[in-house]
Formats: C-alpha cells, sequence, structure tokens
C-alpha cells in the first residue's frame, strides 16, 4: 500500500455511511452527515500512520479483523475524551451538600453501610476518582463505609489510562489542595513531576469495558449513576432506551446526573426534576 498523502484523504459519502452504521450498530452513537468531516479528518491521520491509501482498504481491515481491536481503535478515534478533575463541580457540590447528608442519615438508620454508584462513559479517569474523593470527604469521621463504583467506557485506551492513575501536575491543577494532599501521591517520571492517586481511590473505583447499548454487568440498586456527555452522541430512540435501563439500576431516591449540554426532554420517563441535569427515582 502506498503512504496516503492529505490531499488523498477522500471519504465518500457510501464509505460515511458504512462507517456511521457500523459505529451506530455497535455502540449507539449518531454519525449523522454533519459528522463527515470530522470523521475524515480524525481517520486520515490513522491511514496516513498505516499506510493504508484509501478508506475503503482501512473499513476493510477492520471488518476483516477477528480480534476486534481494530474496532476499538476506531471507536477511539472517533470518541470525544474531554475530562477533567472535578469537571461540571456543580454536581458534586450537590453530592456533598445535600444528596450525601441524607443518604447517609437514611442509611445509617437502615444499618445499611453500604454506598454503590456508576460513572458511565469515565474516560481517562477523572471523573470517577473526583467522585470518590467526595464520597471519601463526606464519610470522613463517622466510621467505617463499604464505598464501590463501577467506572465503565467504550474506549479501551482511556481505560488503560484511567487504570495506571498517573496523571501530570496539570491535569490535577482543578483538585483542592487538601484533597490533592490526601488522595495523591506526588512522583517524578524523567524529571516531569506527576500525582498517583492513592489506593484509596484504587479500592472504591472498579474499571471496566462496556458498551452501554449491550448487556450490563452492573448489580443493582445503584444510589447514583454518572453519564455526563454521553447521550449526546445517541439517537432519541437509543437515549429513551437508555434512561429506561438507569431507571431500573437505580435505588429509590437514587440520582441521576446528565450533562449540562444533555436533557430529558421528549424522552418518556419516571424522573423526578431535581434541578438542571439532575434528576431523582422517586
Amino acid at each position: 500500500m502506498t503512504i496516503l498523502s492529505a490531499n488523498i484523504a477522500v471519504l465518500s459519502e457510501r464509505e460515511f455511511r458504512q462507517i456511521s452504521d457500523l459505529v451506530y450498530k455497535h455502540c449507539g452513537i449518531n454519525l449523522h452527515i454533519g459528522k463527515k468531516e470530522l470523521v475524515r479528518a480524525r481517520l486520515a491521520k490513522w491511514l496516513r500512520q498505516n499506510n493504508f491509501s484509501t478508506f475503503k482498504d482501512y473499513i476493510n481491515y477492520v471488518l476483516e479483523d477477528k480480534t476486534g481491536r481494530e474496532f476499538s481503535t476506531l471507536i477511539d478515534s472517533l470518541s470525544t475524551n474531554l475530562t477533567s478533575f472535578f469537571r461540571e463541580r456543580q454536581h458534586l457540590d450537590f453530592m456533598s451538600d445535600k444528596f450525601l447528608p441524607f443518604l447517609l442519615e437514611r442509611k445509617q438508620k437502615k444499618h445499611d453501610f453500604k454506598i454503590r454508584g456508576w460513572s458511565a462513559g469515565c474516560s481517562s479517569g477523572e471523573e470517577p476518582y473526583s467522585i470518590a474523593i467526595t464520597l471519601l470527604e463526606s464519610v470522613r469521621g463517622l466510621g467505617q463505609w463499604d464505598i464501590k463504583m463501577l467506572a465503565t467506557d467504550i474506549s479501551t485506551k482511556m481505560l488503560g489510562i484511567a487504570k495506571e492513575g498517573v496523571y501530570d501536575k496539570d491535569r490535577v491543577s482543578t483538585v483542592p489542595p487538601p484533597q490533592k494532599n490526601r488522595y495523591f501521591i506526588m512522583t517524578s517520571v524523567d524529571g516531569l513531576k506527576t500525582y498517583q492517586v492513592a489506593d484509596s481511590l484504587r479500592n472504591i473505583v472498579i474499571f471496566k469495558y462496556m458498551n452501554l447499548m449491550k448487556d450490563w454487568p452492573v448489580k443493582g440498586p445503584l444510589d447514583f449513576i454518572f453519564c455526563r456527555n454521553v447521550m449526546i452522541y445517541f439517537d432519541k430512540p437509543t437515549q429513551q432506551n437508555l434512561i429506561t435501563r438507569f431507571w431500573d439500576m437505580l435505588d429509590s431516591k437514587g440520582l441521576l446526573f446528565t450533562g449540562h449540554s444533555e436533557s430529558l426532554t421528549g424522552i418518556e420517563h419516571k424522573f423526578e426534576y431535581v434541578q438542571p441535569t439532575i434528576y431523582m427515582k422517586p
């Protein structure tokens, strides 16, 4: 094969439809025609690096790979993994100020000291680690609590970063200093300062690969679910199915957190509105 130059990287409508159909059937991501240039730009770099001469050759290669690794690479290339520690901070503030005091008191009365949650679409780990910090801060001084949180993503690349749990100083700049000192271990790699998540966080967060369109190896009921900036990639029928499944997974009074660019408008559901992007199962 010849190396693909930038001006040869032409993605036909037929090839775009084939890619978008494959992605939609696999994981529900809706790549409408407005995403064609984004798909071309993101995949063209991969094609050049791997000496594919055309998109057709690349698509055939992905389809012929029975291991599924190339399809995972395709999904990784098309996924947006924008995240940061304590992103959309108002959600975590609501957790610590309102939801967790109510939840802890309720569970203590029932002698139930388990807290269970899920970060669906966890990317490189900043979200679930931020939630874990919030949980640990809320139960400090309140005895022993059994806290576990599942963190899932469809990107194997991002899950690898999340499991490693090592971030540069810029990535942890949004973590308040007291929590940074308590939950991170400062190290040095090749002279560069890095921060590794402490065991107290690792013991809480369980990272797993998950395709939200497939079976969920999740045991409910859960106290909360974070699914932020994930549903924007899905069409309404897929969103409808997802919201219904989230409802079934949550415990009574459990919360669903969505992204601030997302809404349940146009979706049939039984959640009670708490405030923008926060919904409760009665």
